[in-house]
C-alpha cells in the first residue's frame, strides 16, 4: 500500500494563532485539495495526523471538529480527491499523552490501524513537532513552507534526512510525478 500522512493545519487550510475552532475558518491553501487529488489518482491512500488541542481547551468541541473536517472533505470531493482517515490528538499539550506529536502516538496508531510499516512513508508537515514525530516512527519527514513552515526550516534542527517544498502540490511532485 502506498500511504501518505499530512499534517493538517498550515499544510493543507491555512493555520491561525487562534486555532481554526469553526468550519467556516477552515480554508484551503490553494493548490492543496488538488495536491491530495494527484496524490489519490496515483494510488496513494492519504490519512491525516493533527493535533486538535482546541478540543482539549475548550476552543471547540467534537461535533464542530467534525464538522470542519466534514467541509475538508466535501471540498476534496469537489476537486477528486479525498482523506482516508483523520486521525487526531484531542489533548491540551500539559495532558502529556503519546498521541500529541513530537511523540509518536497518532503515527504509530496508522500503522497498527492500516497494518504497515512507516518506515520511508513520506510524512509532510510544517512544524518540527511533524517532523521529529515522523523521525521516531522512520517515516520520511517532508517540511512544506506554508504555515509555520518558514518559521521552523530558519529555527533549524530539522531530522538529518528532511526534505524541504514550497507547498503540498510541490511536496507531491515529489512523489506522484
Amino acid at each position: 500500500m502506498k500511504l501518505v500522512i499530512l499534517d493538517r493545519d498550515g499544510v493543507i487550510n491555512y493555520d491561525s494563532a487562534e486555532f481554526i475552532k469553526t468550519p467556516e475558518e477552515w480554508k484551503p491553501i490553494p493548490g492543496s485539495l488538488e495536491a491530495i487529488a494527484r496524490l489519490n489518482q496515483a494510488g496513494h491512500r492519504v490519512v491525516v495526523a493533527t493535533n486538535q488541542s482546541g478540543i482539549g481547551r475548550g476552543l471547540l468541541d467534537m461535533a464542530t471538529l467534525n464538522a470542519i473536517h466534514d467541509k475538508m472533505h466535501k471540498a476534496l470531493a469537489h476537486v477528486g480527491g479525498r482523506i482516508d482517515a483523520v486521525f487526531y490528538c484531542p489533548h491540551a499539550q500539559d495532558a502529556n499523552c503519546n498521541c500529541r506529536k513530537p511523540k509518536p502516538g497518532l503515527l504509530e496508531d496508522i500503522a497498527r490501524r492500516f497494518n504497515v510499516d512507516l518506515a520511508g512513508v513520506p510524512c509532510i508537515g510544517d512544524s518540527l513537532r511533524d517532523l521529529q514525530a515522523a523521525a521516531q516512527v522512520e517515516a520520511l519527514p517532508l517540511l512544506v513552507l506554508t504555515g509555520k513552515g518558514k518559521s521552523t526550516a530558519a529555527a533549524g534542527g530539522l531530522p538529518a534526512n528532511t526534505r524541504m517544498y514550497a507547498d503540498l502540490g510541490e511536496a507531491v511532485k515529489s512523489i506522484a510525478p
